[in-house]
């Protein structure tokens, strides 16, 4: 251990013989770390470029200058608020000689209200395009207000995913039943994505088998399940009526046998229709729930209930019609108790599974109701002593950010991967969790850091070849693009007419260009191509097609009434589309156009439609 050895240094440098156990240093360790300030965001990115710098040179790998303004400037708005910055705004911040301007960008850039929205957006993208529940989308605006309105709060990542974790109540008015809702509660989905996106570790692979290529084992995956088969995304009724969706704890009634709630209507319905059953004609129904002292769950599925089993359709159940009533085709969802499937008979119950997690082997035990098994859950997720918690978040952002991560994909990590640069991981993950998993620091090291700050370059084709010796081309997310149409052509995304609220935006001129553009952000980046229909839509969307024009109220029609020089309004339009200067050849050619055409408007009209549609409008540079 690093500590021990520097213990043992400072005692024999002083002539002392002291005998320290290890347990005395891992003690004196903490207690030091507890009392230490925590390392602040330039010390860290300092450190960083220090460690990356010195690798990069012993490997004799040519590294890239830094970026100029203006590269800078547009590259960390789209990173941290997600849109570009406005022509004044380039202008001004490559005037300003203050040698410290770009750290104070960062920290105003994450005061922004749009900082949390652009966040909540990639998170909204990771959490939802690998949704199992179709219905899911209701819930994609809750959540992203709720995450965007978190992050602008500076709420920790720890009390976040603990959030995500521990939700219930309507998917509609809590955003951190998102994870539950996208994958109906099933607790083997659940479990998966939890660990993929919190962990950065693909345990599914080990749903049906031991882990092919690492070292997870099939128990182990459904020890993690079984911390969720209490949980249910049930239907709101209302006046009978269906309103909604809520995500529920599904536990024993009180004084109930083990296995309640849905399983113990199937195994046990004799006791099941004792308990409900007041006036004793051998049924129930579902006033007799609603009023018995153990209504709760019982009452929210009821109505599904009646349609699957009441035969007679007298409004009521009887012992035999729960008997003949169908499974569900999910059997554990709801359940009481989580079940390990038996490969070799489908049809059987499967084998018990108490909680437990894989990482540390931590338990909560048998028998705990459903909001105790999922804190211990959220509790070991976030625990420091966890590597994979802090360095999966690490992992995303330096990628987002930088356009590659220590480890590739971003959602692989784990015991038998290898991380590119590990001791520059560690060194962020110790600030991190130092600094009480502080999203901001994070993201505000990273963005300090000259690693970020240079020029973008090709990435390199030899197999072997370092990275991050230059900034890798980093394709604009869905949502930052939208942003920056909107800038540029100047249009008002509203709801359709009638449609107003969280509904609308589902069918807004955002929500139609995300349909065609949305990548899932755990992709790496050499995987993600355009295609036709995204051709398409930049060059003939309605929406769109208004904003390019020279003429009404459009940012160009303005550029064009203002700038009578062509030269002052060409390196306006550059300066709105892709915040710097035309160069010199650019000039010309735009200026030889001019020319060409003999129609001013004509003429800008077409510059302006060949920028937005340039890969260079399409990415961060």
């Amino acid at each position: 251990m690093r500590t021990a050895r520097w213990f043992w240094c400072v005692a024999a440098g002083t002539g002392l013989a002291v005998a320290l156990t290890a347990s005395t240093v891992d003690a004196a360790a903490k207690q030091a770390v507890k009392s230490a300030a925590p390392p602040t965001a330039s010390q860290i990115a300092a450190e960083v470029d220090r460690l990356i710098a010195q690798e990069l040179e012993q490997a004799k790998a040519a590294v890239a200058p830094l970026a100029n303004d203006e590269d800078f400037l547009r590259r960390v708005s789209f990173d941290i608020v997600g849109q570009p910055p406005a022509p004044q705004d380039v202008t001004l911040f490559g005037l300003n000689p203050d040698p410290e301007k770009r750290a104070k960008l960062i920290d105003q850039l994450l005061e922004s209200p749009e900082y949390g929205r652009n966040w909540a957006r990639y998170w909204r993208d990771v959490l939802f395009l690998n949704a199992t529940n179709m219905r899911a989308r209701i819930g994609q605006a809750t959540f992203e207000n709720w995450l965007a309105d978190e992050l602008n709060q500076n709420r920790k990542w720890d009390q976040i995913v603990t959030n995500l974790l521990t939700a219930t109540g309507d998917v509609t008015q809590n955003g951190a039943t998102a994870l539950f809702l996208a994958h109906d509660a099933e607790p083997a989905e659940v479990a998966a994505e939890a660990s993929r996106i919190f962990l950065g570790i693909q345990i599914q692979c080990a749903n049906c088998h031991d882990h092919p290529s690492d070292v997870w084992k099939r128990q182990q995956f459904h020890e993690l399940a079984a911390y969720f088969p209490r949980v249910a995304v049930r239907p709101i009724m209302q006046d009978g009526q269906q309103r909604g969706f809520e995500v529920v704890s599904v536990n024993l009634p009180a004084g109930g046998p083990r296995g309640g709630g849905a399983d113990m209507l199937r195994e046990n319905p004799e006791r099941m229709v004792s308990l409900y059953d007041r006036n004793r004609d051998g049924k129930i129904t579902k006033k007799e729930v609603e009023e018995s002292q153990f209504a709760g769950p019982l009452t929210r599925i009821f109505d599904l209930l009646l349609q699957n089993g009441d035969t007679d359709k007298d409004g009521a159940l009887t012992v035999d019609e729960f008997k003949k009533m169908p499974a569900p085709p999910m059997q554990r969802r709801g359940s009481s108790e989580y079940f390990m499937p038996d490969l070799k008979n489908p049809a059987s119950r499967g084998t018990p599974i108490d909680p437990r997690f894989f990482v540390d082997q931590s338990s909560p035990g048998a028998g705990q109701t459903d909001m105790e098994r999922r804190y211990a859950a959220a509790k070991a997720f976030t625990n420091p002593d966890n590597p994979w918690f802090a360095r999966a978040i690490i992992n995303r952002v330096w990628s987002e950010l930088l356009g590659e991560g220590f480890y590739m994909p971003v959602d692989d990590l784990g015991p038998t991967r290898t991380a590119r640069f590990p001791q520059v991981l560690d060194a962020i993950a110790e600030g991190f969790v130092a600094n009480g998993y502080d999203v901001k620091w994070l993201v505000r090291t990273v963005a300090n850091t000259q690693t970020y700050q240079r020029q973008v370059r090709p990435k390199p084709v030899s197999e072997g070849a370092l990275p991050f010796a230059s900034q890798t081309p980093t394709r604009l997310r869905a949502d930052q693009l939208f942003n920056a149409i909107v800038k540029v052509l100047g249009f008002v995304d509203r709801a359709p007419p009638g449609m107003p609220g969280l509904y609308g935006r589902q069918f807004g001129a955002r929500a139609a260009f995300d349909a065609v553009f949305t990548f899932d952000p755990s992709t790496p980046q050499e995987d993600i191509t355009g295609n036709v229909q995204q051709s398409l839509v930049m060059m003939n969307d309605p929406n769109l097609r208004p904003g390019l024009l020279g003429t009404g109220n459009t940012r160009l029609a303005q550029i064009l009434r203002t700038q009578t020089d062509d030269q002052d309004a060409i390196s306006e339009v550059y300066l709105l589309t892709l915040s710097r200067e035309p160069s010199d050849r650019e000039l010309k050619l735009c200026q030889a156009h001019l020319r060409d055409t003999g129609n001013r408007i004509e003429a800008f009209e077409d510059l302006l439609w060949s920028l937005v549609n340039s890969s260079e409008f399409l990415s961060k540079r």
